[in-house]
C-alpha cells in the first residue's frame, strides 16, 4: 500500500500543473515544453529503475511470503497477505514501466494540442 501512496503523491504536482495549464487561457508554449520534457525524463527515469525495482518486489515478497510459512496461523496470514500485496506492486511497477513510453508520448501529444489550441 506504500507504493500506491506514493504513486498518488507523485502524480499529484503532475496533475495539478497539467490543470493549471489548461484553464489558463494564455498559456506560454515554454511552460508546456518545460512539462513535456519533464515528462520525458520521468519516462527514461521509470524506464531504467522500474524492472529493477519490480524484480526486487518479487524477491522481498517470496522472504514475505517463505516467512509466513514457519509461523503460527494467525500470523501466516498476515505475512502471505502482505506478500500478495507485494506481488501486486510489483506488477503494477512493471507494468508502468512497460508502458512508460506510451503515456509519455500520449501526454506530449496531449500537451501540445492544448497549447496550440491556447494560441
Amino acid at each position: 500500500m506504500g507504493l500506491i501512496k506514493a504513486a498518488k503523491c507523485a502524480l499529484v504536482p503532475l496533475t495539478v500543473a497539467l490543470l493549471l495549464l489548461g484553464t489558463t487561457n494564455g498559456a506560454s508554449p515554454q511552460a508546456a515544453l518545460q512539462i513535456v520534457t519533464e515528462l520525458g525524463n520521468l519516462k527514461s527515469a521509470l524506464g531504467q529503475v522500474g524492472p529493477i525495482l519490480s524484480a526486487v518486489l518479487f524477491i522481498i515478497a517470496g522472504v514475505f511470503y517463505a516467512v509466513g510459512q514457519v509461523m503460527p496461523p494467525d500470523k501466516r496470514a498476515n505475512f502471505h497477505s502482505t506478500a500478495i500485496n507485494i506481488i501486486i506492486g510489483a506488477i503494477v511497477v512493471g507494468v508502468l514501466s512497460v508502458a512508460s513510453t506510451s503515456l509519455a508520448t500520449a501526454s506530449s501529444h496531449l500537451l501540445s494540442n492544448m497549447t496550440s489550441n491556447s494560441l
